[in-house]
């Protein structure tokens, strides 16, 4: 895998928001804010809620991400979306395999939904695209009290794990504060 070498013994927990230590809550934003440098109050608000995954070397948290419950609607119909939030490894230890254990972890997840949904950062597409999810094609939008508005500036970010789902297809969100996607 090349990159840093394991430290120590590395562990891999899944839990609910509720079920994480005051400790693990603190070292998981930590490492959002060192890992984002604009992680907001919003962004990490969209992480709670739903299912973690931490992963510790040597006891240190190294990586992180979460699984909340979205709606998505994909060409009318409406989705139940595992919706992934907050994938940061440290930066000390990347391409050491963090950020695929995250991913296999919250994978496991995807029989519970219709579809796992995610925004890339460009720096995180590498990491998703080894792991066959896809790039949706579709046109992108927010549900609002407005109405749907669509989101352009979000098109060709959001990637897409599940089968049988047409990629060029619109896609909604539900709305919600900070980014919608």
């Amino acid at each position: 895998m090349g990159g840093p070498a394991a430290t120590g013994v590395v562990t891999v927990r899944r839990c609910h928001t509720a079920e994480l230590t005051p400790e693990e809550r603190i070292a998981a934003r930590a490492l959002c804010d060192a890992s984002f440098g604009d992680f907001a109050d919003a962004d990490w608000s969209h992480a709670l809620g739903g299912m973690h995954v931490l992963v510790c070397d040597g006891g240190r948290l190294v990586a992180h991400g979460a699984v909340v419950l979205r709606r998505l609607v994909v060409d009318g119909a409406g989705l139940r979306c595992g919706y992934v939030e907050a994938v940061a490894v440290a930066a000390d230890v990347r391409r050491a395999g963090h950020g695929a254990r995250v991913m296999a972890s919250i994978e496991e997840l995807a029989p519970g939904y219709d579809l796992l949904a995610l925004s890339a950062s460009a720096a995180g597409v590498p990491l998703y695209e080894s792991r066959d999810w896809a790039r949706w094609r579709g046109p992108s939008s927010v549900a609002t009290t407005r109405g749907v508005v669509p989101t352009p500036d979000d098109d060709g970010s959001l990637y897409v794990f599940g089968p049988g789902l047409d990629l060029d297809a619109p896609i909604t969100c539900d709305w919600r504060d900070g980014d919608v996607w």
